[in-house]
Parts: structure tokens; sequence; C-alpha cells
């Protein structure tokens, strides 16, 4: 590839992870103002794993990253400590999303496979966090505080990115050719 095509190509995947970290700035409104459904539905992953699998595991997880902070630090929500094991959850999201679909084969349906793992160990790193982060905090994680904030009342949300993002990745990889 020559320099110039390698330049065009990461000046791209810089302004798709600046728009991806937009809409996870904006896309909570949607939802925000009943919390209950906001939190159930996810909308700040959409735009991470969508840059993951589009931009790599590098761009990903760093729009996971900043974009939990950056809400809270200019929008007080979520707050600090929900953020910061957020840009956790949502850095791995970005990571393995991007990752795995590089790794497995380039059909359609690795990238549910994809999407599904990188839920699974994003969830996993998210639990972590909120047990390190409630040891520091002196309060206290449990195991079904674990499932419950992970699985239980995730699965609307759980249920929203499989049917969304993978006909969002699988249109954008059309649209490239």
């Amino acid at each position: 590839m020559s320099a110039k095509k390698r330049t065009y190509v990461e000046v791209g995947k810089l302004v798709t992870s600046a728009v991806c970290i937009a809409l996870c700035y904006v896309l909570p409104f949607l939802t925000g103002q009943i919390p209950e459904i906001g939190g159930m539905l996810s909308p700040m992953h959409i735009p991470v794993f969508i840059c993951g699998f589009i931009c790599g595991p590098a761009y990903g997880a760093v729009v996971g990253a900043v974009s939990p902070l950056l809400r809270s630090l200019t929008l007080h929500m979520p707050p600090l400590l929900t953020a910061l094991a957020m840009a956790f959850e949502l850095a791995a999201y970005g990571y393995f999303s991007g990752k795995l679909y590089r790794m497995l084969p380039k059909k359609n349906v690795y990238i549910y496979v994809a999407l599904i793992i990188s839920m699974l160990l994003g969830r996993i790193v998210w639990g972590s966090a909120m047990f390190i982060i409630s040891g520091i905090a002196q309060n206290t994680f449990t195991f079904s505080a674990f499932i419950a904030g992970a699985f239980t009342s995730a699965v609307p949300g759980i249920i929203c990115h499989i049917l969304l993002i993978p006909p969002v990745v699988m249109a954008l990889k059309k649209a490239r050719k």
C-alpha cells in the first residue's frame, strides 16, 4: 500500500472514530429521559462496537475508553465511578470486536460471533473493574450484582445490539467494496 493510500485510510479511521465518539456523546440523550430504558439499551455501546468492527481494535478501544469519561466529565452522566468502569468495559468491547472481526473468517455470520464473544468479554471486564472500584470506594459488589448488571437487566440492550450492529457492519462492509 502506498504512503498516500495509507494516510488516506488512517485519516478515514480517525474521522470515523471521531464520529463514533460524538455518537456516544449524543445517543444517550435519546433514551436519557427515561433512565431505566437508557440503562437497559446501553446506547453508548453501539458506536463503540461499530468503531471496533470498522476501524480496528486500537481505534475501538480508544473510542470505548474515552467516550464515557468525556461524557462524565462534561455532563456528569454517567457518574465518575460508573464512567470509569464503563471506560474499561467499552474499551474491551471496541478492542475485542475489532480483533475478533479480523481474526475470524470474513463471512457475515462471524460478525455475530465476534459481537457475542466481545459482549461476554466486555461484561467480564466490567465486572472486574466494578469489583476493584467498589473495593477502593469501600462498597460491596457481589456476584449477584454482577449477574444482574451484566446480564439480567441488560437483556434488552443485548437484543438491541444483536439486531442492530451486525446489519450496520454488513452495510458498511458492502458500501466499502
